[in-house]
């Protein structure tokens, strides 16, 4: 076993986790606009499902506008259809190729909502890294009963695995406390 393989492997799977919690983050809208809140969303039009971001381009203007150029003003009714069933509660209107998508403001209610589903989302990759941490230290033990590694190579590959988990850990903490304060604003 290379335990420099084996730590780097599991070092990208941890960052790979961290990229997805942000982008999970990215989608979940707060007061200012972001491309991100409808680039992904599906349109069904020529036959096939197509994410916004495929159709047009995608800008922000502040407080609370997001503007969408499509390059094919026939499917404007598509898209505009796909904003509606979003369940995002944007307002849009289209002029020419052109949807003008326009946020509300943040009720408080609703910025205690967001939090909760930024914690719940949070807790839920955590778990995921406990499990991640869970199986390498399988892999670990099996490494050690065929005799791969010593038992003071094992101990230190759990160590340094619980190392990187409290980091990535701390991370994630980090970006919860970020969307939380940008919540707030």
């Amino acid at each position: 076993m290379n335990e420099k393989e084996f730590l780097d492997n599991l070092g990208k799977q941890f960052d790979e986790f961290i990229g997805l919690l942000k982008n999970e983050f990215n989608v979940i809208r707060v007061n200012r606009p972001s491309p991100a809140l409808v680039e992904n969303i599906k349109v069904d039009c020529y036959g096939q499902s197509l994410t916004i971001k495929q159709l047009g381009s995608i800008n922000t203007f502040l407080p609370r506008e997001i503007r969408i150029q499509l390059w094919d003003k026939e499917i404007i009714k598509n898209v505009l259809k796909s904003l509606e069933t979003s369940k995002r509660g944007f307002s849009a209107s289209a002029e020419g190729n052109l949807i003008k998508v326009f946020l509300p403001e943040l009720s408080q209610e609703r910025r205690q909502e967001l939090k909760k589903i930024v914690k719940r989302i949070s807790e839920d990759f955590k778990i995921k890294i406990r499990h991640l941490r869970d199986e390498a230290n399988k892999r670990i033990q099996d490494f050690f009963e065929k005799n791969e590694i010593s038992e003071d190579q094992k101990f230190k590959l759990k160590e340094k695995i619980q190392k990187k988990v409290e980091e990535v850990n701390k991370d994630l903490d980090e970006l919860l406390n970020s969307k939380i304060k940008e919540i707030d604003v």
